[in-house]
């Protein structure tokens, strides 16, 4: 007997930040979802640090919130601090980062995913696919149902077929007190997919009760707060501090002498661990003359005494982790709640898909989230987003939604992955966007709402934010240009900041572009308070006015550098091209280009291996 009698538009496979995103944009697109979780009390659960954003990823769930995703919603409303990171250095790097409440983090994403329509959920684990020829038909389940749908997202996370390590002991799981998932992996294969290995670990976990704070360095959060999403969730008024500690030459020696039984060195883990969340045995080995490390000592919420120990990474025996972690200072009673670990996962080369994340091999199946082989909440949530979103379009029949690499962070993420692949858990930084000067935290919504608003997600109130904000933002900057001041009324706060005096009445856009003048300077003209309470200005618009006074030429020349890329981007690639015949290019170039299909020119000029020569070859074969 099936219990699922009618077929779903869309299941998602998965209750993490990817399978989360998912499932939430395809049923706000109007489709009958079905989200399949092992556990609906961990849904969106943070396996790791208690926290979203930062470098690049803050940028990311800010593009998610443009959209109409739920991550930024639910970081705002469970923060217990927020910061923005890189302030003193320009808007591109930028960044906003938040401590959140990990337990009232997983219990509003569910709450959000209750109210959500046309969304069903269901605690089961999904141990195989069905498919008709080369089409996905549906999941079939541990209890042995048969769950059938017209497209299906997997989202499976670090769960399929998961092995947990703490020094010699070995154990099957996705995450500390889960089971691993098969059977998809091998469903996968025996249709041909490549699939791979990878590994990510933890760091333990302990009792805020058993360390001493005074023998730590305290990591206030910002004085003044912002927040993540666009809409009027509240900014923070009360903060939790972080602190930091460090590492010392006693404790690396403690470590060191558990290496011998580290799963990494005696070969036990066989997965690429990430190269940027390093585990401290591997910064011990990799950086031996360091003689400290920084540990960040990080409070997991609001009314819990558990601590997120942040650079203490391990899968060392555990009697190891307590002798050297007791080293450090402030945790000489150390009392531990949980020891670190690492776990290998399967994943999935992402060349195996295209721009919409859905896969070559298999028509309507989309994978999101660490099965391509990426690392963090943020580039999870952002992939599940995508995937739900072109699930639901293709549901409809409505074309595919792809962001370019100049449009968002996003654009940049699945751009690289579907075209260059990962060998090592792929994680995003600004230096990865060529156009980083456009795709600003402050501004996601300014580029991607009227996008999302265009195919169904993003509300009418989002759209009438982005217009008003644009209508002001213009009309502050017209005002400043068309304003003039004179020199006896900017001179003296000229001599304050230390720059040069002028000796006749200039436009205020002028002199606000100087360096060494920020907007609080500029508000102390004449005129420009009595303006901004006339219109309303709020702090947003006077970021986004204050960015385009001071960096108006370097964002057009990032404007005109991607036009350029544009006209590349323009030109398609029949599907399944037959490379091969194009014998001018090199044999190199042809095994890869066969390999990955790109879409356009411009991909196919990301990809390893294809060098200018070749892609002036192509152009010529596209009649260009």
């Amino acid at each position: 007997m099936n219990l699922f009698e009618s077929t779903y538009d869309v299941i998602v496979v998965g209750g993490g930040h990817a399978g989360g995103e998912a499932a939430a944009a395809a049923a706000n697109l109007g489709c009958n979802t079905l989200l399949i979780t092992m556990s609906l009390q961990n849904i969106a659960q943070m396996s790791c640090n208690p926290a979203m954003g930062g470098i690049a990823k803050g940028q990311i769930v800010r593009e998610i919130d443009a959209l109409g995703g739920f991550s930024a919603i639910v970081t705002d409303k469970t923060a217990i601090q927020f910061k923005m990171l890189n302030k003193s250095k320009g808007p591109a790097m930028w960044s906003p980062r938040a401590q959140s409440d990990r337990m009232r983090f997983a219990e509003e994403w569910r709450t959000l995913l209750e109210q959500t329509d046309n969304l069903d959920m269901f605690q089961d684990s999904v141990n195989g696919l069905i498919f008709e020829d080369d089409k996905i038909a549906g999941v079939k389940t541990q209890l042995g149902l048969s769950i059938y749908a017209k497209t299906v997202i997997v989202t499976a996370g670090t769960f399929l077929n998961g092995k947990i390590h703490i020094g010699e002991k070995t154990f099957g799981g996705g995450r500390a007190g889960e089971g691993a998932s098969t059977g998809i992996t091998e469903d996968l294969v025996a249709k041909g997919f490549e699939a791979g290995r990878m590994k990510t670990g933890t760091p333990p976990r302990v009792d805020a009760r058993s360390l001493d704070f005074t023998k730590m360095i305290e990591q206030p959060g910002d004085e003044i707060t912002s927040k993540f999403s666009y809409t009027d969730t509240a900014s923070l008024t009360d903060q939790r501090s972080c602190f930091m500690s460090y590492t010392s030459p006693e404790v690396h020696q403690l470590l060191r002498e558990g290496f011998e039984n580290s799963p990494m060195y005696t070969g036990r883990i066989k997965g690429i661990g990430p190269r940027y969340c390093p585990s401290i045995e591997d910064k011990i080995d990799r950086f031996a003359s360091k003689d400290r490390h920084q540990i960040f000592v990080e409070p997991e919420g609001w009314h819990t005494t558990e601590i997120y120990v942040n650079g203490f990474s391990t899968s060392l025996p555990h009697e190891v982790q307590y002798k050297a972690l007791k080293k450090v200072a402030g945790f000489e009673n150390v009392k531990f709640l949980r020891f670190g670990y690492a776990i290998e996962y399967d994943f999935f080369q992402p060349t195996q898909l295209h721009q919409t994340l859905e896969t070559k091999l298999i028509k309507n199946l989309y994978f999101a989230g660490q099965i391509n082989g990426t690392t963090g909440y943020e580039e999870a949530a952002a992939q599940g987003l995508m995937a739900g979103i072109n699930a639901a379009l293709n549901v409809k029949g409505k074309s595919p939604f792809i962001l370019k690499r100049d449009q968002a962070y996003i654009g940049v993420l699945i751009d690289d992955l579907i075209t260059k692949g990962t060998e090592e858990p792929y994680r995003m930084f600004t230096s990865r966007a060529e156009y980083r000067t456009l795709l600003r935290q402050d501004n996601a919504d300014l580029r991607l709402t009227p996008m999302s608003f265009a195919i169904g997600l993003a509300s009418k109130e989002r759209m009438d934010r982005v217009i008003e904000k644009q209508e002001k933002t213009d009309l502050f900057i017209k005002f400043l240009k068309d304003t003039s001041i004179r020199p006896e009324d900017v001179n003296p706060i000229l001599n304050e900041k230390d720059s040069a005096a002028v000796n006749q009445s200039m436009k205020m856009f002028k002199i606000a572009s100087r360096p060494q003048l920020d907007f609080n300077d500029v508000r102390r003209f004449p005129k420009v308070e009595e303006f901004i309470e006339k219109h309303s200005i709020d702090s947003e618009v006077l970021e986004q006015a204050e960015v385009h006074v001071k960096y108006s030429g370097y964002i057009e020349k990032e404007k005109n550098s991607a036009d350029k890329l544009q006209r590349l981007e323009n030109i398609k690639i029949p599907i399944n091209f037959d490379y091969q015949k194009v014998h001018s290019i090199s044999y190199e170039a042809r095994e890869k280009l066969t390999k990955i299909q790109p879409a356009t020119i411009s991909q196919a000029s990301r990809i390893s291996g294809v060098s200018p020569s070749d892609v002036s070859v192509l152009l010529v074969y596209m009649g260009r």
